[in-house]
């Protein structure tokens, strides 16, 4: 059987001493150890965990005797405990909330945060957006954490309690390998996106209240980043944030509005190279022959009446094409 006691909060120890007993009645401590194969010692604290967990019970006997406790009272009664704990716990944690936001932490009262080291900034990121309440505002450029884009999961469960993400991307970067598809598949779940040929910042700003920023825009060293905390800091980033965003082209996700011409892969052909894509990068983020962008964006050009692809781009635009 499972680790059935885990959620309870005991050991894998002890979840196989309480199994064992089940199948050893009346089994001494040696008895139990040579059922669960274990070590005596590791056995005797487990049944001390069980016995004040109230799962086992003790015999008068010489050597002294366990039995399990019937599982439907001691097991309900345990989680009931537990449940009563977890409550006691979110009580308190709302409290200790509260308390923080009268009185800053010097984290908070401080200007700004260095973080040091990829976990340390990974575990901040899903911090941040798993306790955003209104909005993300994210600037995804190179260089990246873990040196290739990945799936922003936080961003997909923040997503799905309603939490509004404008996102821009700078527009080469989608060529890397599965990028354009993890910015598809945020934009399926509700992202707003945008494109820029070149975005010459990154950051993620959470509830215009903070911000998180690497230390340098035009350095390649990715383990180390500014956790923003003053207001005026922020409220400059959001002004830097709107103002590219005006610049970007819009991307459009499956679920939008198609103009009865244009096919979704024109769609998604329009938007990459409106963020400044060439010919063979945009092949390599859809998945197609280069051939194939090129003979689309030559027909697209055709029926739009553009001479160039900057033309095109203004055109398509005025269409309600991106």
């Amino acid at each position: 059987m499972a680790h059935l006691l885990g959620p309870v909060g005991l050991s894998e120890t002890d979840n196989a001493v309480y199994l064992a007993l089940a199948t050893t009645p009346r089994g001494t401590a040696q008895d139990i150890a040579d059922s669960a194969e274990l070590p005596l010692p590791a056995v005797r604290r487990a049944l001390r965990n069980l016995t004040a967990a109230g799962l086992v019970s003790t015999l008068l006997a010489r050597p002294m005797r366990y039995v399990v406790a019937p599982p439907e009272v001691s097991i309900e009664a345990l989680v009931s405990r537990r449940q009563q704990e977890l409550e006691g716990l979110r009580a308190a944690a709302r409290e200790l909330a509260l308390r923080l936001r009268e009185t800053p932490t010097s984290a908070e009262s401080s200007l700004v945060e260095i973080l040091e080291g990829n976990d340390a900034i990974q575990h901040r990121l899903a911090q941040l957006q798993l306790g955003a309440r209104e909005e993300v505002l994210i600037i995804d450029a190179p260089p990246y954490l873990h040196g290739t884009p990945v799936q922003n999961d936080q961003e997909l469960v923040s997503l799905s309690r309603g939490v509004r993400y404008r996102s821009l991307y700078h527009g080469p970067a989608l060529a890397l390998p599965g990028h354009y598809e993890q910015m598809m598949a945020c934009i399926e779940a509700g992202e707003q996106a945008r494109t820029l040929a070149s975005a010459p910042m990154k950051m993620m700003i959470v509830d215009r209240r903070v911000a998180l920023m690497p230390v340098s825009f035009a350095s390649a060293e990715t383990r180390t980043r500014l956790l923003v905390h003053a207001a005026p800091l922020v409220e400059g980033l959001v002004v830097c944030f709107e103002a590219l965003w005006d610049q970007a082209a819009p991307v459009l996700g499956g679920s939008a509005e198609r103009a009865a011409t244009l096919s979704e892969r024109d769609r998604q052909v329009l938007s990459l190279m409106a963020a400044g894509l060439k010919d063979q990068a945009i092949a390599r983020a859809l998945g197609v022959a280069q051939r194939t962008v090129v003979r689309r964006i030559g027909e697209m050009m055709t029926t739009l009446g553009a001479d160039t692809r900057f033309q095109a781009g203004l055109l398509a635009a005025r269409r309600g094409w991106l």
